[in-house]
């Protein structure tokens, strides 16, 4: 095998860190690395040893997994100040699940695919565990995943339908294309997005965008719960709760955009699920 190039190392070993941290804190084993970057083993452990000593990855040593290690903390704590959007979605995450007593979630878009970036547990004792911290869903599945989707303008609906097709095909056969552009003209009219159990049958969700103030989409806040807490009219009470969330971190958003450039914002227009 020819030995890697010096930039094709760097690429492999960053994008290794990225599913060591997708991993969060379950933990990635090395067998679960090799089947997701598609790497071989030998390049795998020499990339993992690479990242383990500039402290970016740990390994433990009864169980032998992967986790992101003290550098990678110390990393993202220094990036939190300009990409700190946990910072300011966690107080909302925590309300929305004080009130509705269920899990509610805060999901990115990562090109065309959808990352739960946090999951902020209710007290209902009876809960779904569909959706963890670290998991990504290809861009229409799942409900904060579909409401991110809904929010774009539709040649970029279509572009990351395309881009997902393979993906969609292979894992979640019974969500054919159509059937994701008939939820996402729903979710438009709604002004929230709702997951019917399509991915586990009785784990039901919605959700609703937010976004920068250019009018980006920054991400999405969802609500799931068990099939018979989802059903109406608390799919209209529970989007009125993402509702209210959504404005307040738009405004947060707003008010750390305008610090950062030093001046008010210019107007922007902004784009509503409609």
């Amino acid at each position: 095998m020819a030995p890697l190039s010096g930039a094709q190392s760097v690429d492999r070993a960053l994008a290794l860190l990225s599913l060591v941290g997708r991993h969060a804190g379950r933990g990635a084993s090395l067998s679960q690395l090799v089947a997701d970057s598609g790497l071989n083993k030998p390049t795998v452990r020499r990339l993992l040893l690479a990242l383990m000593r500039g402290g970016l990855v740990e390994q433990e040593d009864d169980t032998r997994l992967y986790f992101l290690g003290e550098e990678a903390y110390v990393l993202g704590t220094f990036a939190a100040p300009r990409f700190g959007l946990l910072e300011i979605c966690r107080s909302s995450l925590m309300r929305l699940s004080e009130t509705s007593q269920d899990t509610s979630f805060l999901s990115v878009p990562r090109e065309a695919l959808s990352l739960c970036l946090y999951r902020e547990e209710g007290t209902y004792p009876i809960r779904t565990h569909a959706l963890q911290a670290g998991f990504e869903h290809p861009l229409g599945i799942g409900a904060g995943s579909l409401a991110i989707l809904a929010a774009l303008p539709d040649d970029e609906v279509e572009a990351t339908l395309a881009a997902n097709a393979e993906a969609i095909a292979t894992r979640y056969p019974g969500l054919p294309p159509e059937r994701i552009r008939a939820d996402v003209a729903l979710a438009r009219r709604r002004g929230f997005s709702l997951n019917p159990g399509l991915i586990v049958t009785n784990s039901w969700g919605v959700g609703m965008a937010f976004r920068f103030p250019d009018g980006r989409v920054a991400g999405a806040l969802s609500i799931a719960a068990i099939d018979s807490r989802m059903q109406e009219p608390r799919q209209e009470e529970l989007a009125s709760l993402l509702r209210r969330e959504v404005d307040r971190i738009e405004e947060k958003l707003t008010a750390l955009f305008s610090r950062r450039n030093g001046a008010p914002d210019r107007p922007q227009t902004r784009r509503t699920l409609k």
